[in-house]
């Protein structure tokens, strides 16, 4: 299945991800899971791999390889760390607003800093009290001559303590076209991060707050017009949020897999290993299943949108059997183990509660299942990556 998709080029960058991954990130996995600190200097070094630029045109520094190959990094490195996919994950995401909606001084500005490692954007949109309603937003931007004074917070902004820019959505004004975006860089009066606060999961990345308070930024920094920050927050939710998470869950699902077959094969039980039981041969079975599917649908989403086809229902299908399949095998991983699942000396436990932190984000999997089934009664609203074909085609080309 894998060769459909994929040439030797996809399958080198796999290769490359992968020996990185082994060597540089899973000998510090134990200080991530006990400190539960951000892991800057590990993020940093994983930019300077050049992959947070994989959709970035070779004109302004990427690699210009497109989603498939965005996915197999962030694939890759959840395999051995949810942490760090998710940490390579929101940052990718945060190229989306600079490529969408950019302008071309923007782009040139900030796009071959990204590309080389030395700018780690994010992107900022939710907010404590209106959670996934992104129109319930109150965080403002008031035009004050040439600049826009920013007052608000955002909240579960991944990369929020590594970043260095962050695409904010704020309100300039009423309804659903009174939403705009900015980049902010970390640096600005006004601008400050709240406390880090370690979480169930994912130790080691950082999704916290952003604080504003008077903040004063160009209007240069804005994104697109003012008005179109609500096309910002969504068209970087569909075309890369979805992928992106998608290929987190990927990652921690081959994990899990890898993880119980070897224990069913080592664990010794009535006289030979684990995995001679019918019923241990099930659950495994199972496993396996869902995580061909999982990596079909979600391999399939990415080349549809690489070639600049509406995809936008195989997105958002994608994220909902990854999010969804990866939970089951968890599950199932931790029957496998039994108590010895428990013990914090196993892995399974940590991909447990690394594959939770994936179900909210980029819309839930009811949200899923809802925008699935406006498109099959013919509700839709349209399809971003038709509205952005041109773009991604220009790119791929």
């Amino acid at each position: 299945m894998d060769a459909y998709f994929l040439t030797e080029r996809h399958e080198g960058l796999r290769r490359e991800v992968r020996e990185f991954a082994e060597t540089e990130v899973r000998g510090r996995l134990v200080d991530m899971e006990q400190s539960r600190t951000v892991q800057s200097e590990l993020s940093r070094l994983i930019a300077k791999q050049g992959w947070i630029g994989v959709t970035i045109g070779r004109e302004h520094g990427g690699l210009g390889l497109g989603h498939l190959a965005k996915t197999i990094i962030i694939e890759e490195l959840a395999r051995v760390s949810g942490a760090m996919g998710a940490m390579a994950q929101a940052s990718q995401l945060g190229v989306a607003k600079i490529l969408h909606f950019g302008t071309e001084e923007q782009k040139a500005a900030w796009l071959p800093a990204i590309a080389a490692g030395d700018s780690l954007p994010t992107i900022a949109v939710t907010e404590d009290e209106s959670g996934g309603h992104v129109l319930g937003m109150s965080a403002t931007a008031v035009r004050d001559g040439d600049d826009y004074v920013l007052n608000g917070r955002k909240v579960f902004v991944g990369n929020s303590h590594v970043g260095d820019v962050h695409g904010v959505v704020v309100r300039t004004g009423d309804g659903s076209t009174g939403l705009s975006a900015f980049l902010v860089e970390s640096d600005r009066p006004g601008f400050r991060l709240g406390e880090h606060r370690p979480s169930m999961g994912l130790h080691g990345f950082s999704f916290g707050e952003l604080i504003m308070e008077d903040c004063r930024v160009p209007a240069a920094n804005r994104l697109g017009a003012e008005g179109q920050g609500l096309a910002v927050a969504y068209s970087s939710s569909i075309l890369y949020g979805r992928p992106n998470l998608t290929a987190v869950s990927l990652g921690i699902h081959q994990a899990l897999v890898e993880e119980t077959t070897r224990f069913a094969a080592e664990r010794q039980r009535y006289g030979g290993p684990l995995a001679a039981l019918p019923s241990i041969k099930l659950k495994i079975g199972q496993m396996q299943s869902r995580l061909m599917t999982a990596r079909l649908a979600a391999y399939h989403a990415v080349h549809l949108l690489d070639q600049g086809l509406p995809c936008d229902a195989e997105l958002m299908n994608a994220k909902l059997i990854n999010v969804e399949y990866a939970l089951d095998t968890a599950r199932n991983a931790m029957e496998v183990h039994g108590a010895s699942g428990l013990y914090l000396d196993r892995p399974v436990e940590r991909y447990l509660r690394d594959a939770h932190h994936i179900f909210a984000p980029a819309g839930t999997s009811d949200v899923q299942l809802l925008r699935l089934a406006e498109m099959a009664l013919g509700q839709g609203k349209g399809q971003w990556s038709e509205r952005l074909a041109a773009q991604i085609n220009a790119r791929a080309s």
